[in-house]
């Protein structure tokens, strides 16, 4: 029992202090996701346009939950969490969505934020179920996973020398 609820306390303040968690469907790449604990639980928002993508996560489906370091990147904690879709509208929805409107960066309609994600995305809570993960062995290192967002272009012949020749001006 000890060791239970101890395990239950790691799992909150982990998630609570990371910008990110690392989410895992079933028989998809764990991916990063930025999150608000709230109530017990990490919620997450996301499958619209301009969110951040939710693959494999079905209401009443499972998911596996890696918490990271913020400041040196290791592996926290590791747990298995149930997956709750939240109605768009209901109270449990407002209450989240209150919450993710503080997180959210960026965002290009501050205002009208919360009724977008209502027409056009899924909001998540990804419950704890189960017991933590003992931490592996080895390195769990993957390469990352292939994104249009990367360039794969060649620096510009010219860069190095513009960056040289500022240094040396003075105004």
């Amino acid at each position: 029992m000890t060791s239970e609820l101890l395990g239950q306390a790691l799992v909150e303040e982990a998630v609570k202090k990371s910008g990110l968690i690392w989410v895992r469907g079933p028989g998809s790449p764990a991916r990063a996701l930025w999150h608000v604990w709230h109530e017990g639980a990490a919620c997450v928002v996301g499958d619209g346009p301009g969110e951040q993508p939710l693959p494999s996560l079905a209401d009443g489906g499972t998911a596996e939950v890696t918490v990271r370091s913020k400041d040196k990147g290791g592996r926290l904690v590791a747990f298995p969490a149930r997956v709750v879709e939240l109605p768009a509208g209901s109270e449990a929805w407002r209450a989240a969505v209150a919450e993710l409107k503080g997180k959210r960066l960026n965002a290009p309609d501050a205002e009208t934020m919360p009724e977008r994600w209502a027409r056009e995305c899924r909001v998540l809570r990804l419950e704890p179920a189960g017991t933590t993960a003992p931490l592996p062995d080895g390195s769990l290192a993957e390469p990352p996973l292939p994104t249009p967002a990367t360039t794969r272009e060649p620096v510009p012949a010219a860069l190095p020398r513009l960056l040289r020749g500022r240094r040396g001006r003075r105004p």
